[in-house]
């Protein structure tokens, strides 16, 4: 059993980033592994440690607000799972938290769990529209960004990857995410991965090596319509 660990879907799940955690499920059972989705919200007494799969999304800053507590509860216990090679997809405001600091409009400092290499200071306007990257590891990656946020990445940390259409991480350096172990932080949403298998996979594979499982994955049948999916966002409009 596979368990896929969503954190704070109750207030960081503003653009469907659920969706994710759907998508994994699905890729492991039809491979014949069993997975199982559970919720962590603030006040939970979940078992985090027993988690293959940590996915995180975004939200409102009243969501971010409302998670803080909680959040830093578990800095430890989730730096040590970053640190131990756990799989993490961390959307938008959970990208941001994991960073070490978030400073809003008005000056104020949201201290963050400090496990991710990043800074972020909101913007006066907002990014929004379809982007596109490309990227190293998972060839060109395609989704959707809408932030105010502008994240710094520390120098000699790689980005997810290089923006082709977009803003990205700030609109100023051409870069898109950041990854870091196994973690993939990023500010596309879509969600992001039913358009892209390969990204799923690599978490998929990642929690599997973890389990002293077998890790060599195939293509789906239903890759192809991902392909056409990944197809019409890349054409899309910015």
């Amino acid at each position: 059993m596979i368990r896929i660990v969503q954190l704070y879907p109750r207030d960081m799940n503003l653009y469907g980033d659920w969706g994710n955690a759907r998508v994994l499920q699905k890729r492991l059972e039809w491979r014949g592994i069993d997975a199982e989705i559970v919720d962590h919200n603030p006040g939970d007494d979940t078992d985090l440690g027993s988690g293959d799969i940590f996915l995180g999304g975004g939200g409102q800053d009243a969501g971010q607000d409302k998670i803080q507590e909680d959040l830093q509860h578990h800095i430890d216990e989730l730096g040590r799972l970053v640190e131990d090679g756990a799989p993490m997809l961390l959307i938008c405001g959970m990208y941001q938290l994991l960073g070490r600091t978030f400073v809003t409009g008005e000056g104020k400092i949201i201290k963050g769990a400090g496990i991710l290499p990043l800074d972020t200071r909101a913007g006066t306007d907002r990014l929004i529209g379809n982007v596109t990257l490309e990227t190293p590891e998972f060839g060109e990656v395609v989704g959707y960004e809408n932030h105010s946020g502008r994240t710094y990445v520390d120098d000699g940390h790689e980005p997810l990857g290089k923006v082709l259409r977009g803003a990205g991480n700030n609109g100023e350096d051409q870069q898109e995410g950041l990854r870091y172990r196994n973690v993939i932080g990023t500010y596309l949403h879509g969600p992001i991965l039913p358009a892209n298998p390969k990204v799923a996979d690599f978490l998929i594979t990642k929690a599997l090596e973890r389990r002293g499982m077998p890790a060599d994955l195939a293509s789906l049948p239903v890759d192809e319509v991902a392909a056409k999916a990944h197809r019409t966002a890349k054409n899309r409009p910015r």
